[in-house]
């Protein structure tokens, strides 16, 4: 890899491949995303069983996230995100027969939203771990920087694709025609995925030591590999303070602001989302040029950056306007992206590759695990307390611990080596 220092990711083939076959299968993604709670609808009409169905997604993969991640170096991040993605084509493709067909029933849905959220156990922490043996150290944020934006402009362009196809496939049918043809593209998109991840080599695939331990022993090496290293326990920890604090009111507190307070209701709520991606999609494009402003300093600008983030929160509270809430969330969006970036791209180095896929599944279960039941305890808050008293006490903790972590060592001297242009 020396000799790629300097050039840019796509000058790798093994990059071209995985970024090639990885957006068109995210674009893939916002087809499920958008047509299986329509599906729920559809069938029940029943906000709950919607609720019932995404709970049974969510389940799995925070149950075996961590086991994912120990599978990741068990065996090789290209060969789990192989098996994954093949996993997904396959019930993309089962969903999709059964709409067209007409006979899907309800227990079915449960069946392969369950098998769904299993695949991405395993697919997250590979995914995260694929990046660091195809391009070389000082890639590593462009290339995160690449994929991470191509994610962003997949979520605001895939639904609004996804929506005129699902309304267009139904009209004048039964009215699950066109949710069945958005299964198709989605395990059409998975097909790409898999044929990249058939073509790319990378080193884990030749390395034939066998593996220490059984997985569960394997994961507890990761979590104390995690306790020992004091940069990376503190960051972990400040992290699932942030998703309590800030994800899970998002989560519940967003689309309830969006209804209250705007006469534009779900509207205002797309267009809020749409200016939150757009800055997060903005800040993956800017985030190693802010980096490099800021020469590396990773812990400063994270802490300094979450810290304006809590105070764009907390003033959210106060809007009356549209425009207004949307500006916030694209200055939040732009600061979360360029953050989120640097984030990886820091673990990535630092992390030793045989331990990436652990420690990636500690991070995405941070996230993907907390958020959500955050989420449900600011749903209960808000029987007691007024949503702006959510927004604004969410934002101001947030400030707050940023403000005090400032105080610590640990997160503030947190570098990442940045790279000339």
């Amino acid at each position: 890899m020396d000799s790629q220092r300097g050039a840019s990711p796509f000058s790798n083939r093994d990059f071209r491949l995985l970024f090639g076959g990885s957006s068109i299968s995210m674009v893939g993604d916002q087809f499920t995303l958008v047509a299986l709670p329509w599906l729920v609808l559809q069938l029940t009409g029943d906000p709950a069983q919607l609720g019932l169905v995404l709970a049974v997604m969510a389940l799995p993969r925070a149950a075996f996230m961590l086991v994912g991640g120990a599978v990741v170096d068990r065996m090789s991040p290209r060969r789990v995100l192989l098996s994954a993605r093949s996993a997904n084509a396959v019930l993309a493709g089962l969903l999709a027969a059964l709409v067209l067909a007409g006979s899907i029933q309800m227990w079915t849905v449960y069946v392969l939203a369950f098998g769904i959220g299993l695949c991405t156990a395993f697919a997250y922490p590979a995914g995260g771990s694929i990046l660091p043996q195809l391009v070389a150290p000082n890639q590593l944020q462009m290339a995160n920087s690449m994929i991470m934006g191509m994610r962003q402009l997949s979520m605001l362009i895939g639904p609004a694709l996804a929506g005129l196809l699902v309304t267009a496939g139904s009209a004048g049918s039964a009215g699950v025609h066109g949710t069945g043809l958005a299964f198709v593209v989605d395990a059409v998109s998975f097909l790409f995925s898999i044929a990249s991840l058939i073509a790319i080599r990378i080193a884990s695939d030749r390395d034939s030591r066998a593996p220490a331990g059984n997985v569960l022993a394997q994961v507890a090496e990761g979590m104390n590999m995690l306790w020992q290293d004091v940069q990376l326990r503190s960051f972990i920890a400040y992290m699932a303070l942030v998703s309590v604090l800030v994800m899970g009111p998002l989560q519940v507190g967003l689309p309830l602001f969006a209804k209250a307070r705007f006469h534009e209701g779900a509207a205002a709520f797309g267009w809020f989302m749409t200016a939150n991606g757009s800055g997060m999609l903005l800040g993956s494009i800017m985030s190693t040029s802010i980096t490099r402003l800021v020469r590396g300093r990773l812990g400063v600008m994270i802490l300094g950056f979450d810290a304006a983030a809590g105070l764009a929160l907390a003033t959210l509270s106060t809007v009356h306007s549209v425009v207004s809430g949307a500006a916030l969330l694209v200055l939040a969006g732009l600061l979360a992206g360029t953050v989120q970036i640097a984030i990886i791209s820091w673990l990535q180095r630092r992390v030793p590759q045989a331990m990436m896929g652990r420690i990636m599944s500690i991070v995405f279960f941070t996230f993907l695990g907390l958020a959500p039941l955050a989420a449900a305890l600011a749903g209960g808050l808000l029987k007691v307390i007024s949503l702006s008293e959510l927004f604004v006490g969410a934002g101001l903790s947030l400030t707050a611990l940023a403000m005090i972590c400032l105080t610590r060592p640990s997160l503030r001297a947190i570098r990442l080596q940045t790279v000339s242009a």
